[in-house]
């Protein structure tokens, strides 16, 4: 049995998110399905480096792949690809230590948000219009309150798979780009739903309707308001796993392709 890291990216609008669910269409699902063909078996295991809720991006989403073959990681990549719908892509395969696991492992993630100034024909499941001015000084601004090692419970929701609320924010900037603004977050790891409401509260920060002493409420006590302000899954996309101490970018992809 060797074990082989996924690296792959997919438009989630059609899924029901990346975990098998019963009943549900899945990225997780998918990858499977190819698996039975490229392999003819149903002997192997396949873990992701965490969940994207339905309608989440990626663009650098990573997965490990234990199975018994004799086939390169090249005719792996291949095979998938074949037998994967036009929406998800294997841009990578590597065989890796038996040891490796994509999620335990990952020592950071980054995700970006695009938000859209004006309306646009191609855009709707891949960015949220905002059509109230935003003032995007401010909203960067405010990011920098998110940084560091926080309490982020405001934040997330509940999720059997979460023992901890703290979570080390690394970074949170705000970029204009074309008509877009683009919101690039990096983080040793996420709550469930806890970008989106991120992005949802700083979208209320640019619009005027929440001040830092109100966002520093947030981190000083529970509160259930950022939950009414969580932005749309079509804008979020999994921008990169790292591991092994591997050098973070803290530039943020470029996402004009899908204007």
């Amino acid at each position: 049995m060797a074990r082989f890291k996924l690296t792959l990216e997919y438009d989630g609008s059609a899924y029901h998110g990346w975990q098998l669910l019963k009943g549900h269409s899945s990225i997780q699902g998918k990858i499977m399905d190819a698996c039975r063909e490229a392999f003819q078996t149903d002997k192997f295991e396949l873990y992701g480096s965490g969940r994207t809720d339905a309608g989440v991006h990626a663009l650098g989403q990573v997965a490990h792949l234990d199975v018994n073959t004799k086939l390169s990681p090249m005719q792996i990549r291949f095979k998938l690809n074949d037998n994967l719908p036009a929406s998800i892509a294997i841009i990578d395969v590597e065989e890796v230590d038996a040891k490796f696991h994509a999620r335990y492992d990952a020592t950071a993630r980054s995700y970006v948000y695009h938000i859209a100034k004006r309306k646009t024909a191609f855009g709707k499941k891949y960015a949220y219009w905002v059509k109230d001015y935003l003032n995007m000084e401010d909203m960067h601004h405010a990011a920098q309150q998110m940084v560091g090692l926080k309490d982020f419970r405001s934040f997330g929701d509940k999720d059997s798979e979460t023992t901890s609320t703290k979570v080390e924010v690394k970074s949170v900037n705000v970029y204009k780009e074309g008509d877009s603004i683009v919101i690039h977050v990096v983080g040793s790891h996420f709550l469930w739903k806890m970008v989106r409401r991120m992005v949802g509260v700083l979208i209320e920060v640019g619009r005027g309707n929440i001040t830092e002493r109100k966002l520093q409420s947030f981190f000083d006590s529970y509160s259930n308001e950022p939950a009414k302000y969580t932005a749309p899954p079509s804008g979020l996309y999994l921008e990169h796993v790292y591991y092994n101490n591997e050098e973070i970018d803290y530039r943020p992809v470029s996402l004009l392709y899908i204007k």
